[in-house]
């Protein structure tokens, strides 16, 4: 053997254990897949009570209608298609929503820029993606503060990081250091550069939408964007009965590319519909009804999802109140409506209205995270991170509620019942007065039969006071930086992340900076 073989024979053995090193020591972290429900949807509604809330809101928009405003395009729309159109008055037809919203599909793929991270929005599926819109953020060492640019990056990077989290969302908050007017264009930076999961376009005005199509083109390649569902938005009605005229035109630019937009009625029962289950669910499934029959008449066939972001009142603050048996109530009737309708469904969170991530916070999670799986909610936004009735995205809660999103997934998977499932080789092997610790059965499947939960404390007492007595916020601020240390950005064609870059930076630099 020559010096110089023996040499490149010794590089090669090094170079095969440094890589065994390193994928020893190397960051691991997986993405659950979208979850496949194999339980039943809770529903609370029988035929007849389903019957006459469709009747009643096909008579809400019959008799009293919904107001497009400030929209002279979509009034002629409507009116070529048939409805009766009075100033900005727009009262439609008994039957004719319906059979408008027929068009839209039941269930659609969201691609995303890592082809095994795409989810299916519809049928049995459960899409998790977190907190959407607060202006503040709250950490247990800064407290509540306004929100930057560098919160939102970390929240797209715990998002990225978080097992049972399946899409990146939208604004996961409100970064006020930047300028209104460019702000979106660096949030979808970092939704496109720092995660290859699935994420949301801005609505805030129509060229933002646009923007967003645009730098979609750039990540996907115009011709899969033009041919493929890659982006979802959420479009809120105006409740009660209104459309305005930004929405209506982020949705017009959404559903004329074919780009996905949740149609979602933004209610508070008792100030922006009636107090009554029934009622709200009427109100509920006329705005719906307009909403998505809106979207097939720009494009028929463009998906939308049936949204209802539903909570009650506080009959003596006025405040918002979350996690409540009659929001419980109304998420399980919409889910049957929706399911009626043939459309994906949009619900719940892990909505509270409480300050800290403390009992109040965890309780009205807890409610409603489950109802809205029982539900038969197929994409759910602000899933983990909501704060303070939705004003604060909060990073301990944020791992906290991600951490739980997990028992969702073990929730749906249903009971096994196959020979494995039924273990009763288990049972003989074991037999009168053993235990079940050391058997085959447990030997083969103790890895994967428990959900295990990446925060919570299970230690003995002593431990866990030698360890610093640590509640369950210093566990996830714990978390928190154990995650975003351990994040490392996902590969990206140099190439896009410099058009990207590109787009960005023109776009700032043809209009002033603009606060309001």
């Amino acid at each position: 053997m020559t010096e110089a073989t023996a040499t490149t024979e010794r590089r090669a053995r090094g170079g095969g254990g440094a890589a065994r090193r390193a994928e020893r020591t190397a960051v691991h972290f997986e993405t659950a897949k979208f979850i496949e429900r194999n339980i039943p949807n809770f529903e609370v509604l029988n035929e007849e009570a389903l019957q006459i809330i469709e009747y009643n809101a096909e008579t809400v928009l019959q008799e009293i209608g919904v107001n497009f405003v400030e929209n002279p395009a979509a009034l002629e729309r409507w009116k070529a298609a048939g409805a009766d159109v009075q100033g900005e008055r727009v009262r439609i037809p008994r039957g004719l929503a319906r059979q408008l919203c027929a068009t839209a599909p039941s269930q659609f793929t969201q691609h995303a820029r890592n082809p095994a991270r795409a989810v299916e929005i519809g049928g049995k599926g459960l899409v998790l993606a977190p907190v959407y819109g607060p202006p503040f953020v709250r950490d247990a060492e800064g407290g509540r503060r306004y929100a930057t640019m560098e919160d939102f990056r970390n929240f797209v990077k715990l998002g990225y990081m978080s097992k049972w989290l399946h899409h990146s969302g939208g604004t996961v908050c409100e970064p006020t250091d930047v300028p209104v007017n460019k702000r979106h264009l660096d949030m979808l930076l970092a939704h496109m550069t720092l995660s290859d999961k699935p994420f949301m376009g801005s609505v805030t005005e129509p060229v933002r939408a646009a923007d967003s199509v645009e730098m979609a083109k750039i990540l996907f390649g115009a011709d899969f964007v033009d041919q493929n569902t890659v982006m979802t938005s959420l479009i809120n009605i105006n409740s009660p009965l209104t459309f305005d005229s930004t929405m209506m035109g982020a949705l017009e630019v959404y559903a004329a590319a074919n780009q996905a937009a949740i149609i979602s009625p933004f209610i508070v029962g008792g100030a922006m519909a009636p107090v009554t289950v029934a009622g709200t669910l009427t109100q509920v499934l006329a705005e719906v009804l307009a909403g998505v029959a809106y979207s097939q008449l720009v494009r028929a066939g463009a998906p939308v999802i049936f949204g209802a972001f539903v909570t009650s009142i506080d009959m003596n603050s006025g405040a918002p109140t979350f996690g409540t048996p009659e929001a419980a109530h109304i998420t399980y009737g919409a889910g049957q409506l929706a399911r009626r309708l043939g459309l994906p469904y949009r619900s719940g969170g892990a909505f509270c209205g409480s300050k800290l991530p403390d009992a109040q916070a965890a309780y009205e999670s807890a409610n409603s995270l489950n109802m809205a799986l029982l539900a038969g909610v197929n994409f759910m936004l602000h899933a983990c991170g909501w704060l303070e009735g939705g004003l604060v995205s909060s990073y301990e809660k944020f791992v906290m509620d991600a951490d739980q999103l997990g028992c969702l997934h073990h929730l749906a998977k249903g009971v096994s019942i196959d020979t494995n499932g039924q273990a009763m080789d288990a049972i003989r092997e074991v037999g009168p007065g053993g235990h079940y610790l050391g058997c085959g059965h447990t030997q083969a499947n103790f890895k994967t039969a428990f959900w295990r939960t990446e925060v919570f404390d299970y230690k003995p007492f002593e431990t866990w006071e030698e360890e610093g007595a640590r509640d369950t916020q210093a566990l996830a601020s714990a978390r928190v930086k154990k995650m975003l240390g351990d994040y490392q950005q996902p590969a990206l064609d140099p190439s896009i992340g410099e058009a990207l870059n590109d787009y960005v930076a023109r776009k700032k630099a043809s209009m002033a900076d603009a606060f309001m």
